[in-house]
Formats: C-alpha cells, structure tokens, sequence
C-alpha cells in the first residue's frame, strides 16, 4: 500500500524497527492511562512484538498505520481502523502517540489523513471511537477533527480511586464531505 501523504507526516506500513519506539509509550502510564484496560498491566517486549509481527504478517482484521514525519519517515506513533465492518461501513479509531509526540499537532493530521482515507478510498461512511472523559486534549482533538458525542457510557472506568465516563464520538461521510478534513491533512 502506498503511505498516505500529509503536510509533515505520513501514514506508512509497520517495520521491525519500530519496536523500540513502541516500547517507549506501552508501559508510560501517562501515555495508557487513556486507552483500553489491556494497558492496566505491564506489557512485555514479547507482547509488543506480538502484535507488530501480527500486522506484518497481516493476522488482523484492522488496518493498522504507523505515523511518521516527513521526508524523514521517523515514528511519531499509531493509528488505525479496528472493528472493520464491512457490511455497514464503519470502523472503530485507535491512536496513540509517546509522550515526547504529544500535543504537536500530529494527531489532529493523522486522523484528517485516516479520514480521507477512510471516506473516500475506502468507502466507509461512519468512523467511531471512544474516549476517557477527563482526556481534555484527546476530545480537543476529535472535536476539531468533526467528530461529534453520541452519548456516554456512565461511570465505565475506575482510575485514581473513582468512576469515569467512557464518551462516544462519531463522524458519518456526509459529515466529513461538509465539514472536509482538518487543515493539516490537506
């Protein structure tokens, strides 16, 4: 597949190499404490590698992307289309990004490219994703980027000694067509 082109990053395939700079954010609590429960636990280098080596040996139903910086192609962190369904277009989004890449703008280009991608190459007409209600920047992010609340999954998660909402956003096609992807992804 030929890597999906923005103004300073790209999305490109998976490589071995990557592996270290998946290890710096798998187990930076600061970095999972947003993300599923299959972070609660330290995971190990073989786990890590596990899942890389699945997608590079394509034993995934998702579509998986690493972004990298142009020209450079140097990780910057992951996205990806989980939960593909066919039948009724739509799939789940997952983007993570180390420490060090946070708050720089590369999320909000990632998911304007995954969103061109998604809409007009695969045909999809619904992407989807869920989020931690006290995760302010992902939820500026996913705002800007056209993605709207469906509702909420009340007190679905306990950290830090109470429960938290779990929010569902969503972005259908005909929103995407009006409202176009993010500045950076064109």
């Amino acid at each position: 597949m030929p890597h999906i082109l923005g103004q300073r990053i790209l999305l490109r395939e998976y490589r071995l190499s990557d592996l270290p700079e998946m290890r710096k954010w798998v187990n930076d609590p600061l970095v999972t404490k947003g993300m599923s429960d299959i972070f609660l636990f330290p995971h190990s280098e073989e786990a890590t590698e596990k899942f890389l080596r699945d997608v590079l040996e394509d034993r995934t139903e998702s579509r998986e992307f690493v972004v990298a910086s142009r020209p450079s192609e140097d990780f910057l962190g992951q996205i990806g289309l989980k939960v593909l369904d066919w039948k009724n277009r739509f799939a789940e989004i997952s983007l993570v990004f180390p420490r060090e890449h946070q708050g720089q703008g590369y999320g909000t280009e990632a998911l304007g490219l995954l969103q061109r991608f998604a809409f007009e190459d695969m045909g999809l007409n619904r992407l989807e994703l869920f989020v931690h209600e006290d995760n302010a920047p992902a939820l500026r992010c996913y705002q800007k980027c056209g993605f709207r609340e469906e509702g909420r999954f009340r007190q679905r998660f306990f950290r830090q000694g109470r429960f938290w909402d779990m929010i569902l956003m969503a972005l259908l096609a005909e929103e995407y067509r009006s409202f176009g992807p993010p500045p950076e992804a064109e």
